[in-house]
């Protein structure tokens, strides 16, 4: 099920224009000012502490090789961000312990963009102008890709980007981004709406209590609107281009969900209760909720206990954190999430040349930080994974080379991650990918969907219990 897309001319963005969108993108980002130190590397918070160091006692020698990335570690996306560093270090770590790259240890660079897009674009470009990084990792969030890639871009470096799927990144016309999740954000509805209809099929959802009503809501947010867009079929256009893709009708009115609500919300926004009536009061039977961080889908969760609202099924474009878990308790018993990467969805995978597992990953992961992996820090180990897997098998770090290389990938000749095979199509993202589906099921997060293709699926708990 692919989107319909209008492509009147696909035009290659000049200097002039990219210099535009990241004008015009920078301004997004917060009001207050950054000092001026913002593009200074301060010390990364941790929540394992000390960074675990490398096992085995003869590492790499010679210069390093440096990756470099800005995430938000403090701000709206502190949370995700942090985990994105977590990943990014552990696979930094686990690549030095196997011999490092072209014998040579590769040394991580972080900084503190503050959730904020000038100061992340300010970053990159001291990454590339001043640092001489080697490499460049990617940022968490669309809002925070959009503008930073174009820096990746004018200056021909590869950016593997493990968290930016709205499409307007990807319509662009860049060759240098390549996605580590499944699709771009428009395309992720497509996960959570043939899952109901498979249960349906297969008979475990009712004909009859088959929900038949949704009330979509989101986030004044890049990411957040993207998948709500997808489920209510509206239009992209493509920024600095004259693109425009049609996602009309939607998945939910494909798969005979009739939209009865919408609504979006903006940022800092406060009036849970409010929103939380409107859902209720549209009598929505599903309900489909696109937010920028785990902290707006925990508090409309709460907002809608409060006033009394009992949907058959929830879905949420954030909810498969631990934090989410543990912040809701019972609360969260049947709600669904997409996610890219499950413990139980075991992808045969390499790192420093040989088999890695999955299991590697979380046992390694959970020995070095004390605590059991999430999606937030195995999406950024699978984008490490395979910028190290092009180092290797070209035996450079010359980005118009791993370019090229990563660009030659085709699904029989894939990247091979923690979070499965990757090839990509021109614009950078992946080929023949489908999201996962999980539940909050007894406080434990499930896999759901799909349901035959890894052992350790649970049924889909529905209608969903009441809070």
């Amino acid at each position: 099920m692919g989107p319909r897309t209008h492509r009147s001319r696909r035009t290659r963005l000049t200097a002039p224009l990219l210099a535009l969108a990241l004008i015009v993108a920078a301004c997004g980002g917060d009001e207050d000012a950054p000092p001026d130190d913002a593009d200074a590397a301060p010390e990364a918070p941790s929540d394992a502490g000390d960074d675990p160091e490398p096992s085995g006692d003869d590492g790499p020698s010679g210069d390093p090789i440096t990756m470099a990335v800005s995430l938000p570690l403090t701000g709206e996306f502190s949370v995700p961000g942090s985990k994105h560093q977590d990943g990014y270090q552990f696979c930094v770590d686990e690549i030095n312990a196997r011999g490092g790259l072209l014998d040579r240890p590769v040394e991580l660079l972080v900084t503190d963009n503050r959730s904020d897009s000038e100061v992340g674009v300010t970053q990159y470009e001291r990454f590339i102008n001043v640092d001489n990084a080697d490499l460049l990792l990617g940022t968490f969030s669309s809002l925070l890709t959009f503008p930073v890639s174009v820096v990746a871009e004018q200056a021909g470096m590869v950016f593997p980007v493990p968290s930016g799927g709205a499409l307007r990144i990807w319509e662009r016309g860049f060759e240098n981004l390549f996605y580590f999740q499944q699709a771009a954000a428009e395309f992720i509805g497509i996960a959570p709406a043939e899952m109901l209809i498979e249960y349906r099929d297969s008979g475990l959802i009712a004909e009859e209590d088959f929900p038949t009503t949704a009330a979509v809501v989101n986030a004044d947010d890049f990411f957040a609107a993207a998948i709500a867009n997808g489920l209510v079929g509206g239009e992209v256009a493509i920024p600095g281009t004259d693109e425009v893709v049609d996602l009309s009708p939607g998945y939910l009115a494909e798969n005979g969900i009739e939209v009865v609500h919408t609504e979006e919300w903006p940022a800092d926004y406060t009036g849970w209760i409010q929103l939380a009536n409107s859902i209720a009061n549209s009598g929505a039977e599903a309900l489909f909720v696109g937010t920028a961080s785990p902290e707006e889908a925990i508090e409309l969760i709460r907002a809608m206990q409060t006033v009394g609202y009992q949907p058959d099924f929830v879905y949420m474009s954030q909810g498969t954190q631990s934090e989410f878990g543990a912040a809701l308790g019972d609360g969260a018993q049947g709600i669904t999430a997409q996610s890219a990467w499950h413990p139980e969805a075991n992808f045969p995978a390499v790192l420093g040349g040989e088999d890695y597992s999955n299991q590697d990953f979380i046992s390694g992961f959970e020995e070095s930080y004390g605590r059991p992996p999430d999606e937030d820090e195995a999406i950024p180990f699978a984008s490490c994974q395979g910028l190290e897997q092009a180092v290797r098998a070209t035996g450079t770090t010359d980005n118009a080379v791993l370019r090229e290389w990563l660009h030659g990938r085709t699904p029989g000749d894939a990247v091979r991650t923690i979070m499965g095979d990757f090839s990509w199509d021109d614009r950078g993202l992946p080929i023949d990918r489908a999201h996962i589906m999980t539940q909050w099921q007894d406080g434990q997060l499930n896999f759901v969907y799909p349901t035959d293709e890894f052992p350790g699926v649970v049924d889909l708990i529905y209608p969903k219990p009441e809070w």
